[in-house]
């Protein structure tokens, strides 16, 4: 795949070497150095295939990367994790499961694992969606839309659609939800206000029911 960047492709190179190298001090014992490139690689290439500005890719890659390997080697057994993981997957990865994780992040004070994805990410997050959420004093400051992978299902405990249709994948043994939240895309202030309002009814609860179990 023909990558694109904002940085020269030799020094693109260097920068994603770097990640591979720090990941694999991070995975050292989990994961082999190859694996860890191949990831890092294709964490690239996906994150470029949604991206409207690259300057900032190496560093999502970075994130995002460490993020896929922590929830394979737990969806694999390789790491021992005692809280439960929820997913919240919806269309864009911008509006309705980006609310949703940011609340339920607020609220579990680490108690609760917290990931989000979406079946067709865009690029970014819109403003209404930032101001909303800002406004109980969450910020998301390193939140960005993130595609769908394999091992982010597989490593939940938890999977709660928010209207992804048919593209949500299903994996036996685990809790499906699906949430009937409006779609905070193109609205004003105050409807996003609402779709907040009501997500975060519905984590709440949810929140209840994981640290009861």
């Amino acid at each position: 795949m023909s990558r694109t960047s904002g940085l020269p492709q030799h020094e693109l190179s260097a920068q994603l070497l770097r990640i591979t190298d720090e990941l694999s001090d991070k995975f050292h014992g989990v994961f082999g150095r190859e694996t860890i490139s191949k990831v890092v690689d294709e964490t690239y290439d996906l994150l470029a295939d949604n991206a409207t500005v690259t300057t900032y890719l190496p560093v999502l890659t970075a994130r995002f990367a460490r993020q896929r390997l922590t929830d394979q080697g737990r969806a694999d057994g390789l790491t021992t994790i005692t809280v439960p993981q929820v997913l919240f997957i919806c269309v864009h990865n911008a509006g309705r499961s980006q609310i949703a994780a940011a609340l339920l992040e607020h609220h579990a004070f680490g108690k609760v694992s917290v990931r989000s994805a979406g079946s067709r990410p865009t690029s970014t997050i819109p403003q209404t969606v930032t101001d909303a959420l800002a406004e109980l004093g969450i910020e998301l400051t390193e939140a960005f839309p993130k595609p769908l992978t394999d091992e982010v299902v597989r490593a939940a405990d938890v999977v709660v659609t928010m209207g992804c249709g048919d593209s949500c994948p299903v994996y036996p043994g685990k809790r499906y939800l699906d949430w009937d939240v409006a779609d905070p895309a193109g609205a004003s202030l105050k409807a996003v206000r609402d779709v907040r309002d009501d997500i975060d009814r519905r984590v709440r609860g949810l929140l209840s029911e994981l640290l009861q179990d």
